[in-house]
């Protein structure tokens, strides 16, 4: 799953794994895991590079697994190294308006990017910029606002490409599986 901040990726993605019983992980939530500080302190201390090359490596260890829900940061797909990884698996990008993600991100203190006195015209501005990248790199979009999130789960589990893929998921899955007796 891509798009921006609070566009309901964390939200959405789990409710879909729950749905589909698959793993649900949210990049962020993994480096901040395992790596014990929060992503705010990794950008502190190592700047928005430093933070990219742990969200490339997770994004690869990450999208070589099946039947997994994955959350991607917003700024995932603007990195080229990037963007062959998210093509492993079927992209949802999630979009919502800017209002929502001012409303979603209220009183959020811990997103880098935000950090700043005119949050509206820095979300506007994040989205002017990445929303082409997000629309080269999506299998399919599905809207968030004011959506409820079981019709926007219903809404990604009924798109053709979806069926496809969990019907081939299913599948292998079946083919895998050894009987002894």
């Amino acid at each position: 799953m891509i798009g921006m901040m609070a566009s309901g990726k964390s939200t959405v993605g789990k409710a879909l794994a729950r749905q589909l019983e698959w793993e649900f992980f949210d990049v962020d939530k993994e480096i901040e895991k395992r790596s014990g500080v929060p992503i705010s302190e990794i950008f502190e201390l190592e700047g928005e590079s430093g933070f990219r090359k742990r969200e490339t490596k997770m994004m690869d260890e990450l999208t070589q697994r099946s039947r997994v829900v994955i959350a991607m940061g917003g700024g995932a797909p603007m990195f080229e190294a990037n963007r062959p990884l998210l093509k492993r698996g079927l992209v949802i990008q999630l979009v919502t308006t800017v209002e929502d993600i001012i409303e979603r991100t209220r009183y959020d203190t811990a997103r880098p990017l935000l950090q700043c006195d005119d949050k509206e015209q820095r979300i506007a501005m994040l989205l002017e910029e990445r929303s082409s990248v997000y629309d080269l790199m999506s299998d399919l979009v599905v809207s968030t606002a004011g959506g409820h999130l079981h019709s926007v789960v219903d809404r990604i589990l009924e798109d053709p490409q979806v069926v496809e893929l969990v019907d081939r998921v299913n599948v292998e899955e079946k083919d895998n599986v050894d009987i002894y007796g």
